[in-house]
């Protein structure tokens, strides 16, 4: 286990791989690995909003991929279509249809967010057909792996894992401690 000041290097966000809101100068880095079809992070979702309000320029927040294939059979393919959208600069307001629609991942729910959010339907079809984004979203699920997560939402502060099994209030907690030690 890595000291918070010193993170595990899989923590520290890449901007070629990783989706990533606020500016990197933020004192502290909010991580989260999630599944879209996990009702547990579809709950977390409007929390972080509100954390992301709250800070404001204090917080930059991360989103990897960490779909639960075997509980959750749609979340690998709705990664691989918030990742389409992506590539189109629209990954932000897919990630949020998706968590607000957990129930509604198949194919054709998809391919109605990828349109509704304005992305090229030509382009998405083809890539999503080709399975593109495949490799990136299992690259995110093998570093998941590999720092021992179990399930999602799984949440890090500068490089320290934030346990919210009893409640997402302790992610605020952790970033006050995290910016007070900056401060």
């Amino acid at each position: 286990m890595h000291p918070p000041d010193h993170p595990d290097p899989l923590l520290q966000p890449d901007e070629a791989v990783d989706h990533i809101l606020g500016p990197a100068s933020a004192a502290v880095t909010l991580l989260e690995y999630g599944d879209f079809e996990c009702p547990a992070c579809a709950q977390a979702h409007p929390a972080v909003a509100m954390l992301r309000a709250h800070f404001g320029r204090r917080l930059r927040f991360v989103y990897r991929h960490y779909p639960q294939r075997d509980a959750h059979p749609h979340a690998e393919l709705a990664a691989e279509a918030a990742e389409a959208a992506g590539a189109q600069r629209k990954f932000w307001a897919f990630h949020d249809m998706l968590f607000e629609n957990p129930q509604h991942l198949q194919d054709k729910h998809l391919a109605g967010y990828a349109s509704l959010v304005g992305l090229d339907m030509a382009r998405y079809q083809f890539e999503m057909k080709d399975r593109v984004y495949l490799q990136r979203v299992q690259e995110h699920v093998q570093s998941g792996r590999r720092l021992g997560l179990r399930g999602t939402p799984a949440f890090y502060v500068n490089g320290a894992a934030a346990d919210v099994s009893f409640g997402l209030q302790h992610l605020h907690e952790a970033i006050d401690r995290a910016l007070a030690s900056v401060s």
